[in-house]
């Protein structure tokens, strides 16, 4: 460090989207550090073109001359169920159905596998995991938290930092702790928001996995959108000094969250001081981060930014890079486990499936519908049956997801799991026509369709918005939010009618519901003869099929309350821990 110019110091804290950055700028600003957004994908999105990417930006960031120390790059990605930006991967379900598994062995397998196909192609550090105690459905980022109580995250945190880090020296990828902090607590559940609790239930409930993750040497921690009691976490430093870095003794470094601090003050030159001093260490500037580097050299330069502060931002970044054994490590393309065979391969994609079976959660079972009988005529349908898309939810191949099974060559639909071992089932659109007599029972999969962030929000009042700006000390950013209710009669109305057209008709119907949240079904559940929650399971759907026709036993447990109405001091129509079994 005491060879690096202030230049050289500034580009270390500085990450790029590499949609705006070049190699060989990479190369001429001295970056620490560039990211693949959610959908920012190179060339045809498959193997090779990851791997030809990343070997450009280390050659480039790696060479060394006159004015240039030859310090690699790292290249993050949101790898957070599975490495779910690239074709061909094994995806796995989110987080709200690994938390109903409750299966820490299982979990220390997915991040292994996660490791090996970030690894395949030629990245090395991930924003995962999650760690939001989530408190309301309503919020749009639901779906990435595994439970509403710190209990099963923190059982889960150890095996996957270990699972991402280990061996990290040679062939593991830096693990990254979010959001820093209190993102699941928001009021109302917006995405953004102000979490308006105390100190006392901040640090039981919402910091306990960090303290965890910590414990288990992760050494990169991103910062949250959100606000605490009014103030922004991108420019708190009581949250980001004095407690994440001093008192949890947190000696990697702080990543700001994509142009988190933007939204400091309606000034980005003044923004840019407050995250500094706050204390977050590396800034991921989509694009403007030609503007932040020399906004952030004229503060030090004015004395607005320290430059013992800048230098331990350096420090710190420097210190993890040579902790991962970056500084020596060969080209991407040249790495261990580069292009690996084991990439999206049947045997990653049997650990999928199995996280898929254990996720599965039966609400109801009358008269022992289920398991069906693999011979019976059975009628598969809903908007959800035969997507592949859908049932992978958001962050699946572009931020919001994707529909349809063009992205998934290797993967497999509900209904492609289904057709493989009952031979009398038949997949069909339109129930209108249907005749009861020419089947047994119904399948009808219902719910969801993808969504990410603040695009996944349900507000039922733009007021909410227009109260949570104004207690905030900085800017909130709104999207447009998928719903305006948790209802899924009134959110989905297609799904209720399916299901009551063949009701009427006299077929029992089993129903699997596809969603990344806890939502009122009290409608479909009443029509139904048997109600699974699958929640978003990835890739592959027929872990599905291997339980509802008794392969396997069911083995999830509710791991939030399930809401019996928009009352939120109601009991529960189903509690945590919840779940039937044959």
């Amino acid at each position: 460090m005491s060879n690096m110019t202030l230049a050289q110091k500034i580009g270390q804290m500085t990450q790029a989207e590499r949609q705006s950055c070049t190699p060989a700028e990479a190369k001429k600003f001295h970056l620490g550090s560039v990211m693949c957004g959610a959908g920012s994908t190179p060339g045809e999105n498959k193997l090779k073109d990851w791997l030809t990417m990343a070997d450009s930006y280390w050659q480039s960031s790696s060479v060394k001359d006159a004015c240039h120390h030859g310090i690699p790059l790292l290249f993050g990605v949101d790898a957070i169920h599975g490495h779910n930006n690239l074709c061909q991967a094994t995806i796995f379900p989110h987080n709200i159905g690994l938390g109903a598994a409750n299966d820490p062995a299982l979990i220390k397998e997915i991040a292994i596998i996660t490791r090996k196909e970030v690894l395949a192609s030629g990245l090395d550090w991930t924003f995962a995991p999650n760690l939001a105690v989530a408190k309301n459905q309503h919020w749009g980022r639901f779906y990435e938290s595994f439970s509403q109580s710190p209990d099963i995250t923190n059982k889960y945190v150890n095996n996957i930092i270990t699972g991402l880090q280990n061996q990290l020296h040679t062939e593991g990828i830096l693990a990254c702790a979010k959001h820093w902090v209190g993102d699941g607590a928001t009021s109302y559940g917006i995405d953004q928001g102000d979490a308006k609790i105390s100190w006392q239930v901040l640090n039981k409930t919402h910091i306990s996995p960090y303290i965890t993750a910590i414990n288990s040497g992760v050494m990169t921690v991103m910062a949250s959108f959100n606000s605490w009691n009014g103030d922004k976490c991108h420019g708190h430093k009581f949250l980001l000094t004095d407690i994440l870095k001093k008192q949890l003794k947190f000696s990697g470094f702080v990543v700001s969250d994509m142009n988190g601090i933007d939204y400091l003050s309606d000034d980005f030159y003044l923004s840019i001081a407050q995250g500094v001093n706050s204390g977050i260490d590396m800034f991921l500037v989509s694009e403007n981060w030609k503007q932040f580097i020399r906004y952030l050299s004229n503060h030090v330069e004015l004395g607005t930014v320290s430059i013992s502060r800048v230098n331990d931002a350096v420090r710190r970044i420097l210190t993890v890079k040579v902790a991962m054994g970056l500084l020596e490590a060969p080209k991407p393309s040249k790495r261990k486990w580069a292009n690996d065979n084991s990439f999206g391969s049947m045997e990653h994609r049997e650990v999928a499936r199995k996280a898929v079976r254990k996720s599965l959660v039966l609400l109801k079972n009358h008269q022992n519908t289920l398991p069906l009988d693999k011979a019976a005529r059975i009628l598969v349908t809903g908007k959800n049956a035969n997507n592949i898309g859908h049932q992978c939810g958001g962050f699946t191949i572009a931020w919001q997801g994707v529909s349809g099974n063009d992205e998934f060559e290797q993967a497999t639909s509900i209904w492609h799991g289904i057709k493989k071992i009952a031979p009398n089932a038949f997949l069909k659109e339109q129930v209108e026509h249907v005749n009861a007599n020419d089947h047994d029972v119904a399948i009808v999969v219902i719910g969801e369709t993808p969504y990410a962030e603040g695009f996944g929000d349900i507000r039922n009042d733009d007021n909410l918005i227009i109260e949570a700006g104004s207690q905030i000390n900085g800017q909130i950013n709104v999207s447009e939010p998928y719903g305006s209710t948790i209802e899924l009669q009134s959110l989905h109305s297609e799904d209720y009618a399916t299901i009551k057209e063949l009701t009427d008709k006299g077929l029992p119907v089993v129903v699997i519901l596809i969603s990344g949240r806890t939502l009122i079904i009290n409608s479909e559940l009443e029509e139904s003869a048997a109600f699974v929650v699958a929640w978003l399971p990835g890739t592959e759907g027929q872990g599905i099929s291997d339980v509802i026709f008794g392969d396997v036993n069911f083995q999830g447990k509710l791991s939030f309350d399930w809401p019996k109405n928009t009352v939120t001091s109601s009991l529960p129509l189903f509690p945590q821990g919840f779940g039937l079994h044959y």
